[in-house]
């Protein structure tokens, strides 16, 4: 990053969302992403998926190539290697879970519309988006967003308690382990992304 965008921070007129929401948020950085035109190979390594080159937080982040890489293919493992462990609905639960105590509108966003096109429970999901992480959804899914909170709220505060409340609804230990990475996972990714930029209110439905 040269001196010059160092120092420049970006400020964007676009009304903010005013509640968490499954429809599609916009996201607009502080920093300058890079100009797509000055992408090299080494970035779209770093992007893994070329398309993303539109997209700019993703450029953004390719000012560091190497750790986007990592990045990128951490998230991928967690969120689509399904061959075992949990299904990959509780997966995005726990993702919407650790968004919604963070405050983070634009993962949330993400997250759910996968939570309930994956599980079919939109209504759930729109609970825990309206009423917060205190809603009940069902033993099962309550323990994962458990267990996800805790983790948010600080990792001390993650407990045997949360790992023996997900046995007890059936959770082996690979199953436990994928709620403690989505979960994890976007403890970080929240953080970084309410830090280097802001997200931008759903386009009105016509």
């Amino acid at each position: 990053m040269t001196a010059a965008t160092a120092t420049t921070i970006l400020h964007h007129d676009a009304a903010h969302p005013d509640a968490f929401t499954r429809a599609e948020v916009g996201w607009a950085p502080h920093l300058p992403p890079l100009p797509e035109d000055d992408l090299t190979d080494r970035h779209y390594a770093g992007l893994v998926d070329a398309a993303r080159a539109k997209n700019d937080y993703f450029r953004l982040l390719a000012r560091d190539p190497e750790i986007l890489r990592a990045r990128t293919l951490v998230d991928k493992d967690i969120f689509y290697n399904t061959r075992e462990g949990l299904p990959r609905a509780e997966r995005e639960l726990a993702a919407t879970a650790a968004s919604r105590r963070n405050g983070c509108v634009f993962c949330a966003s993400v997250h759910s519309r996968f939570a309930a096109h994956h599980s079919d429970r939109v209504a759930d999901v729109d609970r825990l988006l309206d009423e917060g992480v205190q809603a009940e959804l069902g033993d099962r899914w309550d323990a994962v967003v458990a267990a996800s909170v805790a983790l948010t709220d600080t990792p001390s505060a993650f407990a045997e308690s949360d790992i023996a409340r997900l046995r007890a609804e059936g959770l082996d230990d690979l199953e436990i382990a994928d709620v403690i990475h989505g979960a994890a996972f976007f403890n970080w990714a929240n953080r970084l992304m309410l830090s280097i930029g802001r997200p931008v209110a759903p386009a009105e439905a016509d």
